[in-house]
């Protein structure tokens, strides 16, 4: 099942492939970081139904492909250039790659058979989507780096990152959507984003012997995963009071200042990484979050779908897609590489409730909502 280090240009962006009694999946675009596109969405949610229906199905398993090979990098998540094109240009698939993707992670999610993700390498927005947040066997290794950093595009923690994130130990969850720090194998475990770690060296042979499981055996995937997993470096925080400490605050502004008030080393660097990202949408995230603590991932994924409409067309900002902070930021960080969005507000402390509350309100009625079917 190995697959050549050097693929054909005509290779398809998403492999799949059945063994025994399990559907394979190889994310095939490596050049990428395997970031998703509306193509690649498209194929997922096809496989994953027509499984979801086959007897003969008992099981999925997905992975990333690498430059090098299988493994390696996950999944870097959306394509954001073109977010930036279609915004550009005020192309309908922009909003059909969302419709279509929250449509795939509530699928993930609720999936009623074993989903089992290889998350090795880099696993950042879109492909935290992938991982599934319910039931689901999520595998790190010793290379594993996760983030959600949404906010340092001008855009916010999509995907579910409402329902997953508010669900992490105290405050962290905040701290994560705010600052999109990343985060490695240990971490994931202790935040409840990850089940099981594999060293990456085993990741090759995991995967092949799920081919030949019995399905029909109890506990078929527990005893299979007890035969690869490892126990990873326990996870020491010593930012962990801290991060619940100053992100438990009501507000970004009180959450900004207070770090800046303290001499600490982490808060001080904390606080200088929150000023480089855009103030509005932090103030989005925060609430976001907030939101989605009370929810179900459907209500989550239909609040999201409407923050996503308002980041492109914030009209009750006076603004155009042009002018988004989402646009704006994919300009300065991947476009235009200048590491200087400018941000509206540029200052933190200018963000109102006027700015931030109709972000919140969908642009649709319940009945005509693109995730209405979600329950």
């Amino acid at each position: 099942m190995n697959l050549p280090a050097v693929l054909p240009e005509n290779i398809p962006d998403v492999l799949i492939e059945v063994q025994g009694q399990v559907g394979f999946v190889t994310l095939n675009r490596p050049k990428a970081l395997n970031a998703l596109s509306l193509n690649m969405i498209r194929q997922l949610q096809s496989c994953l139904l027509t499984w979801r229906d086959d007897p003969l199905i008992q099981a999925v398993a997905i992975r990333g492909q690498s430059k090098t090979g299988p493994f390696g990098t996950f999944c870097a998540g959306g394509d954001i250039r073109f977010f930036h094109q279609a915004a550009l240009a005020d192309d309908p698939e922009l909003g059909k790659f969302f419709t279509e993707e929250y449509n795939l992670n509530h699928l993930i999610h609720s999936y009623p058979k074993p989903y089992i993700a290889f998350l090795d390498g880099i696993v950042m927005g879109g492909g935290m989507g992938l991982c599934g947040h319910g039931k689901q066997t999520r595998i790190v290794t010793e290379h594993t780096r996760m983030a959600m950093p949404e906010t340092g595009i001008g855009l916010f923690p999509d995907v579910g990152g409402g329902y997953f994130l508010s669900r992490c130990p105290g405050y962290v969850g905040e701290w994560l959507a705010l600052t999109g720090a990343p985060f490695g194998a240990s971490q994931a475990l202790a935040f409840g984003l990850a089940d099981a770690c594999v060293t990456a060296e085993q990741l090759q042979r995991a995967w092949a012997a799920l081919a030949h499981i019995d399905m029909s055996q109890a506990n078929a995937i527990s005893r299979w995963m007890a035969q690869f997993s490892s126990a990873p470096p326990e996870y020491l925080s010593p930012h962990r009071i801290q991060i619940d400490h100053f992100f438990s605050k009501s507000t970004v502004t009180e959450i900004v200042q207070a770090l800046e008030a303290d001499d600490n080393a982490w808060a001080q660097q904390t606080a200088t990484t929150l000023r480089r990202h855009s103030p509005l949408m932090l103030h989005v995230a925060l609430a976001q979050v907030r939101r989605a603590r009370h929810m179900t991932l459907a209500e989550d994924l239909r609040m999201e779908r409407d923050m996503v409409a308002h980041c492109f067309a914030p009209r009750h900002l006076g603004r155009d897609a042009r002018q988004s902070e989402t646009v704006e930021g994919i300009r300065a960080l991947v476009i235009d590489k200048d590491r200087s969005p400018h941000w509206h507000p540029a200052r933190i402390e200018d963000v109102t409730q006027a700015m931030v509350t109709p972000f919140f309100v969908s642009p649709w009625t319940p009945q005509a909502h693109p995730l209405h079917a979600l329950a």
